[in-house]
């Protein structure tokens, strides 16, 4: 078994979750699952995202109730990916809009309330690395989705951006494809620009691979998405 990239990626030291949530019953919840998992610890909990932070100025990864005291959170998420947080949604709201909007939004993966342990923990982790991690309800809500919309990407734009998902780096992207990572730059570019175009912008990397999903451009199965050890997996050189 490799070493573990999320321990590398933090230094050895365990990653740090932020949980807002206006339940407390559900943080209590929560924060019992990740003390499950020895690399997290819950640094700072509440129903106040400001708070929170405030209180967890450094945490690595903040799980967010998309909904808060009656009102949708959008606007806070949108805030809060801007500043540079990892934010992962944790809510009870699964239809594929409020999903995609949460992704366009900012948010680095889409977790599903009704699902248990092993997904909260696995998409925490890939949070914190940077990976990509989409659970059972996000990708049932994505495959398949037949649009008239749907981009066509070349086979290069289609390769560049699967080993991309799969959490390599655009360097090792190129050297993989053996094409400059100008050139990986570019066909990146060329399918945010073409979905951009058919009115489906996707700005961020973890939107970008939901759009990807849904119009069936990647397999789920392409990028381990059910894999519950996540963080063992290497990128390949």
């Amino acid at each position: 078994m490799g070493a573990d990239p999320v321990a590398e990626m933090s230094g050895g030291r365990p990653i740090g979750v932020a949980i807002v949530d206006d339940h407390p019953v559900v943080v209590d919840g929560v924060r019992a699952w990740l003390a499950t998992e020895p690399l997290l610890t819950v640094l700072a909990t509440g129903d106040d995202p400001d708070e929170v932070l405030r209180a967890a100025p450094d945490a690595d990864v903040v799980l967010l109730d998309l909904r808060l005291h009656g009102r949708m959170a959008l606007g806070k998420l949108a805030e809060l990916s801007a500043a540079g947080r990892r934010v992962v949604v944790y809510s009870e709201h699964t239809d594929p809009e409020t999903m995609l909007a949460a992704l366009d939004a900012g948010a680095v993966a889409f977790l599903a309330k009704h699902e248990g342990r092993e997904h909260c923990v696995a998409t925490v982790l890939a949070a914190a690395s940077d990976r990509p991690y989409v659970p059972p309800a996000l990708a049932g809500a994505m495959v398949g989705d037949p649009r008239p919309d749907r981009p066509v990407l070349s086979d290069k734009e289609r390769e560049a951006l699967l080993l991309w998902f799969q959490s390599m780096s655009k360097a090792s992207v190129a050297r993989r494809m053996r094409i400059s990572e100008h050139t990986v730059k570019q066909y990146v570019d060329r399918a945010r620009i073409k979905y951009t175009r058919a009115g489906r912008p996707a700005a961020t990397k973890a939107a970008l691979l939901a759009r990807a999903i849904e119009d069936g451009l990647i397999r789920p199965e392409e990028i381990g998405i059910y894999r519950s050890q996540a963080r063992y997996d290497r990128p390949t050189p």
